[in-house]
């Protein structure tokens, strides 16, 4: 019997006090600015809690997708397809927009509060055997806790196949005491750079890390400093590589604005006259992804999704926050631009969705970003820019958001919240006119809260 089925265990908790237990340990996602140690990143911890466990990460094939930007938007396609082809399709994602449990989630629901509850008891006395086993690993992170209980539910739910979203980096990460049958790994770029590197190519050594012997791999598109790096560690591990842009092409097809056509070529044949319903053309790369990744997962055997499923999976998947329209006038917009590369994307697709219209833009980022970069890429493009800072420890202070605006020539001013924010954009805007909320997922939440859509996250 492993510890967590030990019966000298009675402690039993309801769904509140067991996200308070998980979030009891150090959490790197609330962690305030710094230099983060890399002896605190280990994978043995969470290695030898699943084993207590009974390795549930081995009863279901994986798909684990890693990357800077898009690697959220391309699981949740990923999911997406596998559910409408009728399997029993897992995916675990971070961070949430309103509730814990959308991390966590077997189709479209979210794992129950009860089911929460219950395998929290079943973690605890693992978790306590992990400290008397190995003390010198020091104590398992929130994050390791969320994955291994995801796993366990993944098992305990009978999942026909999971797909698991890198938290951070992808070598030590968490979800990499997984091995998937296929490794995805989306654009990369700069981004934490005080923990992943100080360079694209420290990064993608990083990301890289979830490629393990022998795997299959499927890339978006790299710049040729990423690019390198995954051929590299490619051939080391005498992995098999798909990379986008050299063995598999994406073009688009009859692209309107807000919905557009997309068409990918490679290995697996052609298959076009794709809808994906994320807007932006950055979505159309995260799109093409998952086209590959999952026609990759056909051709080792398995799970099989044809592609009607893979149609319509693009065409159904629902990703709040991600250039998400707020129907209504004027025209509101939320998106969890966080880095300069996805705050360009965000300013490109926001000219092509809504040409000549005057742009309002919410601004809340978190300290440790490249304030100047994001700064530097929406100020020049908005009529007013209106700095505020979530609810969250890390965010940056939004009278620092305002000079930096400023000194790009944008008119900028300062609000004590978003929900102020927002509450001084729509004063201030005409119905015509956009605005966009952006610089953290936590921004986003705040704003989808004010609008009254937290109970569709």
């Amino acid at each position: 019997m492993t510890a967590a089925g030990s019966a000298r265990y009675a402690w039993r908790v309801d769904y509140k006090d067991a996200l308070a237990y998980i979030l009891s340990f150090s959490d790197y996602e609330r962690s305030i600015g710094g230099t983060w140690p890399a002896t605190r990143f280990s994978l043995a911890r969470v290695e030898i809690l699943c084993d207590l466990l009974g390795r549930p990460q081995d009863d279901y094939p994986v798909v684990q997708v890693a990357g800077t930007k898009g690697k959220g938007s391309t699981a949740a396609m990923l999911q997406a397809a596998l559910d409408v082809a009728g399997l029993r399709a897992a995916l675990f994602t971070s961070p949430h927009l309103h509730n814990f449990r959308e991390r966590i989630r077997l189709g479209a629901a979210m794992i129950p509060e009860a089911t929460l509850a219950e395998l929290v008891t079943e973690l605890r006395p693992a978790i306590d055997r992990l400290r008397e086993r190995a003390a010198e690993l020091g104590l398992v992170t929130t994050f390791e806790v969320l994955t291994a209980l995801a796993l366990l539910y993944f098992s305990r739910a009978r999942a026909d196949v999971a797909v698991l979203e890198v938290g951070l980096g992808g070598r030590l990460d968490a979800t990499s005491v997984a091995r998937p049958r296929v490794a995805v790994i989306t654009a990369i770029s700069l981004d934490h750079m005080h923990v992943l590197g100080n360079t694209v190519a420290e990064i993608a050594r990083e990301k890289a890390g979830i490629i393990k012997e022998g795997a299959l791999v499927v890339s978006s598109p790299q710049v040729t400093e990423a690019a390198e790096v995954l051929v590299a560690v490619c051939r080391e591990r005498r992995a098999n590589l798909l990379l986008g842009g050299r063995d598999w092409q994406w073009r688009e097809d009859d692209w309107l604005p807000d919905r557009p056509g997309l068409a990918v070529r490679g290995p697996y044949g052609e298959l076009a006259g794709l809808r994906p319903v994320l807007l932006g053309r950055h979505q159309l790369v995260n799109a093409a992804t998952a086209v590959v990744a999952l026609q990759a997962l056909r051709g080792l055997g398995g799970p099989v999704v044809e592609d009607a499923a893979i149609a319509a999976g693009l065409s159904e998947v629902r990703w709040p926050g991600r250039l998400e329209v707020v129907p209504g006038r004027p025209t509101i917009v939320v998106d969890g631009a966080h880095n300069d590369d996805s705050a360009r994307r965000l300013r490109e697709a926001l000219g092509e969705l809504f040409p000549g219209r005057r742009l309002f833009i919410i601004l809340g980022t978190s300290a440790d970003k490249d304030l100047p970069a994001i700064v530097g890429e929406l100020a020049p493009a908005a009529d007013r820019v209106i700095c505020t800072r979530s609810r969250h420890p890390r965010s940056a202070p939004s009278e620092r958001l305002a000079r930096l605006c400023r000194e790009q020539g944008a008119t900028a001013e300062e609000a004590t919240d978003v929900a102020a924010a927002l509450a001084r954009a729509r004063q201030l805007a005409q119905p015509d006119d956009v605005i966009c909320a952006t610089g953290s997922l936590f921004v986003v939440a705040e704003a989808r809260e004010a609008l009254g859509l937290a109970r569709q996250g």
